[in-house]
């Protein structure tokens, strides 16, 4: 017997097969490869009977390695503003700067009618 089997959190297709005659057991449990979730199916149904997550990981070992990541996180966040003060300050004279520039091309530009396409049909 084989089947199709879909894990709750991840969503993710889990194919098994089923020896009826060398299994006695009635359940039997599957690891999921994507979550790490416990899958337990009844083996004459092939039906899921009951499903435990995966145990959440710590994200870090100590209290010490999480003050350290929050001190990084602090710097990151200030020298991003920083960056955005600075950008501030210099927008008016690049916003100058593409204005002188894009007034010399219009002056450069040939005068007239500017040609449209369906004109030349």
């Amino acid at each position: 017997m084989a089947g199709l089997l879909l894990c709750k959190r991840a969503g993710y297709g889990l194919q098994f097969r089923i020896e009826m005659a060398k299994s006695k057991e009635k359940i039997f449990e599957v690891a999921c490869p994507d979550c790490g979730a416990m899958l337990r199916i009844d083996a004459e149904t092939g039906l899921l009977v009951s499903h435990t997550s995966a145990p959440r990981k710590r994200m870090f070992e100590d209290l010490e390695t999480a003050a350290k990541a929050m001190r990084d996180q602090d710097e990151r966040k200030e020298s991003i503003f920083k960056q955005s003060v600075e950008a501030e300050r210099n927008k008016e004279d690049l916003f100058e700067k593409k204005f002188a520039e894009a007034l010399r091309k219009a002056k450069d530009a040939p005068e007239g009618k500017p040609l449209r396409e369906f004109d030349l049909d």
